[in-house]
């Protein structure tokens, strides 16, 4: 697990008991920051997984929790104002593109309405540095590899759109107050603790459950798979940099096709998958692929974990949690 040296630092972690934040905020943890962790423990899956997610940090004198929404800015206001956080690294969003086409509204109302109230505090309480979780979606169909520099992306879903907005604001503040500010493009992560809902955890229950695997297309949309333990690395890397304003993209640079990944989960599993054909979905993006000339640059970054090994240490991780995974499946 990548670690976070920079003395006892305050640093506030939203969604902090999700899939990455739980990462950081343990990478944070062994690296003598002070660490506040902010999280709603929302029905998008069963809480009982972040619960679990955090079991370790919450061991840790250093480790605060608060339930807490982030379009709530009464509750907000008192963390805050109690934890006085030096640094912010704003995680907490309505995730997926499918799910943000159905429930637009809500993603509009915790993606950008939360993300202004943490902008907003941190105005108000002189925060160090700010940095936000964006992500690759934003590129939309823009020609790859996606690279920073390309100004003219065009979201196609609300999820992805939400996220732009997210950006602009974090432009915004830091024009208007000199807010440091760092905008990181995740490019679809995976590892221990993935969430229930994204491809490699969802297809690995499906295939050992001996269910069918819906696949959206022919199979032929491909994904720049980026480990978790690269993407916390990165995130420590950028809270070492307080720039004024950059986006950077995190991604593997490697993007593998969606049937070659169900071969590979058929390796791992034993199993032979099922695969039920769906019509492609609107929203979908046909290829994520990453242009990390920037994040090697500004961050002395790059990925260090393959394919096989992050897969194989995500199902060493869904093994010794199956028990824990089948309950919260059957919620």
């Amino acid at each position: 697990m990548a670690s976070g040296s920079e003395g006892n630092v305050s640093t506030l972690v939203t969604g902090g008991a999700g899939f990455i934040g739980s990462h950081l905020c343990e990478a944070l943890l062994s690296g003598s920051h002070r660490v506040v962790c902010v999280d709603d423990f929302n029905d998008f899956y069963d809480p009982a997984i972040k619960e679990h997610n955090i079991a370790g940090c919450r061991k840790s004198r250093n480790f605060t929790l608060y339930h807490a929404d982030i379009r709530d800015i009464s509750a907000l206001k008192k963390i805050f104002a109690k934890e006085k956080p030096e640094k912010i690294v704003h995680l907490a969003a309505r995730a997926g593109v499918r799910p943000s086409i159905a429930q637009p509204l809500l993603y509009e109302e915790v993606n950008v309405k939360g993300t202004l109230n943490l902008l907003e505090l941190a105005r108000r309480h002189n925060a160090r540095q700010f940095v936000f979780g964006s992500s690759s979606s934003v590129y939309g169909l823009n020609r790859v590899p996606f690279s920073e520099a390309d100004t003219d992306i065009k979201p196609i879903s609300p999820y992805a759109a939400t996220k732009k907005a997210g950006e602009e604001l974090c432009y915004t503040y830091h024009h208007l107050y000199k807010i440091p500010v760092t905008c990181l493009r995740f490019f679809t992560v995976y590892g221990p603790r993935q969430r229930p809902d994204l491809a490699i955890h969802k297809f690995t229950r499906l295939l050992a459950a001996d269910r069918p695997i819906p696949v959206f297309g022919d199979g032929s949309t491909m994904r720049d798979y980026t480990y978790s333990d690269d993407i916390v690395g990165g995130i420590l890397a950028s809270l070492k940099k307080e720039f004024p304003y950059e986006i950077i993209n995190l991604g593997n640079s490697r993007p593998v096709k969606l049937r070659d990944l169900i071969a590979r989960l058929e390796q791992a599993t034993g199993k032979k998958a099922i695969i039920a054909e769906q019509p492609e979905q609107a929203g979908d993006v046909p290829i994520t692929s990453a242009d990390i000339t920037k994040a090697k640059k500004l961050l002395g970054w790059k990925p260090r974990t393959t394919l096989a090994r992050g897969l194989a240490a995500f199902m060493e991780w869904f093994s010794a949690n199956r028990a824990l995974l089948s309950s919260a499946a059957q919620k």
